[in-house]
């Protein structure tokens, strides 16, 4: 009967565990010095210009019969546009919230005031956006708010 040593085995099998614990951290210093490098790559010759406005809207208010009687560009943070008063406007536009959708089976009064809208198109916090605010039905408070900031 021949005893075989057990010896060698254990050898090996230490042997292959220092070997794959060796390649797992050289291939961990590997990858953390490429993220590194991919980090910083571009960083510092980037462009950093100005961050695009939250609110970029062009804004028409049409008269009795339809035609323009006002026409703005309005952006928001940072306030900027045609309007003379852009943070004034900013602010107002953003307390009238003109893009929160209507209640469903919402009781509108059926007055129509005048001809009159506000016409709003662009970008709103992300979103585009284009919304005609009539003088009337269920626009009707949207519409006062909206044509006292634009008026």
């Amino acid at each position: 009967m021949v005893m075989r040593r057990q010896m060698p085995a254990a050898r090996h099998r230490a042997t292959v565990a220092v070997t794959s614990g060796r390649a797992r951290l050289r291939l961990i210093a590997i990858a953390a010095v490429g993220a590194a490098a991919a980090a910083g790559c571009g960083s510092a010759a980037a462009p950093s210009g100005p961050a695009p406005a939250k609110v970029s809207l062009t804004v028409t208010l049409t008269g009795a019969r339809g035609e323009p009687h006002g026409h703005w560009t309005v952006r928001c943070d940072p306030a900027g546009g045609t309007h003379p008063d852009p943070a004034g406007v900013c602010k107002a536009l953003i307390a009238a919230r003109p893009f929160v959708p209507q209640p469903p089976r919402k009781a509108c009064p059926q007055i129509i005031v005048d001809s009159r809208a506000v016409i709003m198109t662009g970008t709103w916090f992300g979103k585009k956006v284009h919304r005609v605010v009539i003088d009337g039905l269920c626009d009707l408070g949207l519409f006062a708010k909206l044509s006292r900031i634009f008026n």
